[in-house]
């Protein structure tokens, strides 16, 4: 069995892990080397065990722990070539670190098979496809506009769906943020809102998949109670009633999530 979680997921910074067996991978190092580190030591994950880094993106919510990180441990970063480029160009990846660019090829790592998928954002921007050494799917996609067709294709049909549910559409059309901000979210290039996320959720659950981790949840724009109620509201409204055992959940902001197993 394979199980997925996040040690803290939003717009103030984002790190997955995917674990099956012994070994695990992270997505993203958004916060600083000392809270990843802490996590990975609450959970009891051993350094060690730790296969690779795969990088959606350039952001800072994304990569503030990943100079620092390196520095003490050197595992293998995986990205798209211009994110590796510019972290390169950035400093935050040393040349005794293996960078592997994943565009228009899957790779393994550490018994993982690992594919990339562009997602549409206002910076080069890739989601994961990951296949784990039993044979279990799993999928992350955040940072992305809209769902274009390549982020369907990769979605679909895998057993566990990590996917942006960024911001509720009126919190952030009558928030704080200055308008050209608020159009930067909304845009085809900018987050995934929790009435986009629902669709595509009912759509997935009604072809099988029974695993969801709600995502980068914006701090000033959403809550998981908004992004949730907006899910289910979604579902009832189309007569759909999860199966007993289905998990959709709304990851936490500042601490570890609960494991999803799938």
């Amino acid at each position: 069995m394979a199980s997925f979680t996040t040690l803290y997921s939003g717009s103030s910074g984002n790190c997955g892990l995917v674990r099956c067996g012994e070994k695990y991978l992270l997505i993203d190092m958004g916060k600083s080397c000392r809270t990843t580190v802490n996590a990975l030591k609450e959970l009891g994950l051993p350094l060690a065990d730790l296969q690779g880094i795969l990088i959606t993106h350039e952001h800072v919510d994304h990569v503030s722990g990943l100079k620092v990180f390196l520095k003490h441990h050197p595992v293998p970063v995986y990205g798209g070539a211009d994110t590796l480029d510019a972290l390169a160009y950035a400093g935050i990846l040393p040349e005794s670190v293996d960078a592997i660019a994943l565009e228009g090829r899957g790779e393994d790592v550490g018994g993982f098979y690992v594919s990339a998928f562009p997602t549409s954002h206002d910076v080069p921007c890739c989601g994961y496809r990951i296949r784990t050494a039993d044979g279990r799917v799993m999928t992350i996609a955040t940072d992305l506009g809209h769902l274009t067709p390549v982020v369907h294709e990769n979605l679909a049909g895998a057993d566990l769906v990590a996917i942006e549910a960024n911001y509720d559409l009126y919190s952030l059309r009558n928030g704080p943020y200055p308008y050209y901000l608020k159009r930067r979210i909304e845009s085809p290039r900018g987050h995934l809102s929790n009435d986009e996320c629902a669709a595509k959720i009912l759509e997935l659950l009604q072809e099988g998949c029974t695993r969801f981790a709600l995502c980068h949840l914006s701090q000033e724009n959403n809550t998981p109670d908004l992004a949730l109620g907006t899910v289910y509201r979604t579902l009832a409204m189309a007569g759909v009633t999860p199966e007993k055992g289905t998990i959709i959940q709304a990851q936490k902001r500042s601490q570890i999530s609960d494991w999803i197993e799938f």
